[in-house]
């Protein structure tokens, strides 16, 4: 059997691997759990998310992925081990070609990290693309024409902008403000609010339920249940939209002010490019309910939400798979 080339979105809330030839053969929440007492690893992926805010003090669930690099080396290499010995992807004779995205202004020793990393869990060559590229690649943007595409691929840790003409990236940003970051201020919101103490899932499942961006986009209403900060016991809360909307206020202001300082900073060329073409929206956060009308209105630019904006990365690292012998001769030039 000889080893596939595989792509693999490295993504602080979900992994996405993408093998050559088959499409995304797996996508599972980034999470590990392992027991403290003798540092085993007990569950990866969407068994350990189930873990999480669930288990008794010996074992922890981690995130081993922070802002889109690795927090935890050794977590991280045991987590993409798993993953490719569950998908069988190693050869018998010969070891895969990795892709793997990372964001646009991580150091060099983060890039180091990310790399030795998919090396030690089984990777022959491997190869670091910016995610910002293989989202717009797999989003249907042709970004090797010599005109402006703009993506905003807001994910679960970090958002990245990026302008890009001629295969390349000609401005962007990355901030470490995303997915990761709503579910906190919808947590606080109903702390300070409520009085009531609710885990990061049901924080999720709010604002995947019922969360929007966009003042009176959407009027929904949900029941939730946590822990009273008052006499301790177990309560029922309703909440709505556009509490929701409130909370998350501040966090959105925070990717739209990095889109315009990405715009501003575009030349004006590429810029007009911008306003025929419009914005893509990539990533998890662009599912977030009137975020593309939010941002339509802030950057006076059409802007489109991705076909499949949570697999976008994935797709786009298995296009750039059937160009790998490109990617391998400009590595060596």
């Amino acid at each position: 059997m000889i080893s596939k080339d595989i792509g693999i979105d490295l993504g602080t809330a979900n992994v996405l691997i993408h093998v050559k030839g088959q499409g995304i053969v797996l996508n599972e929440p980034s999470v590990v759990a392992i027991d403290k007492n003798t540092n085993k690893v007990l569950a990866v992926g969407e068994e350990a998310h189930r873990m999480v805010g669930r288990t008794p003090g010996n074992i922890v669930a981690i995130r081993p992925l922070k802002d889109g690099v690795i927090a935890d080396f050794d977590v991280t290499e045991s987590m993409l081990k798993h993953f490719m010995n569950k998908l069988n992807l190693k050869g018998l004779l010969s070891k895969p070609r990795i892709l793997i995205c990372c964001p646009t202004n991580i150091t060099s020793v983060e890039q180091k990290a990310i790399r030795e990393a998919a090396e030690k869990s089984g990777g022959k060559t491997v190869y670091l693309e910016e995610e910002p590229k293989v989202a717009a690649i797999g989003a249907g943007m042709d970004i090797f024409e010599p005109s402006g595409n703009m993506v905003v691929d807001i994910g679960g840790g970090t958002t990245d902008v990026a302008v890009l003409s001629m295969g390349s990236i000609v401005t962007a940003a990355s901030i470490k403000m995303a997915g990761d970051n709503f579910n906190n201020e919808i947590l606080n919101y109903i702390k300070k609010e409520y009085k009531l103490l609710i885990g990061e899932r049901t924080a999720e499942g709010i604002k995947i339920t019922i969360g929007s961006v966009y003042p009176g986009s959407r009027n929904e209403e949900m029941e939730i249940r946590g822990r009273d900060m008052v006499s301790g016991l177990p309560r029922l809360l309703t909440v709505n939209s556009e509490e929701i909307e409130r909370a998350l206020r501040e966090s959105i202001a925070v990717i739209v002010k990095a889109a315009k300082d990405v715009l501003e900073k575009t030349p004006p060329e590429l810029s007009a490019d911008i306003i025929d073409r419009g914005v893509i929206l990539t990533g998890g956060g662009a599912l977030l309910h009137g975020i593309d009308q939010l941002l339509a209105e802030e950057l006076k630019v059409p802007v489109f939400i991705a076909e499949n904006p949570m697999d976008s990365v994935a797709i786009g690292t298995g296009i750039m798979l059937d160009n790998i012998d490109k990617l391998s001769k400009a590595k060596l030039a």
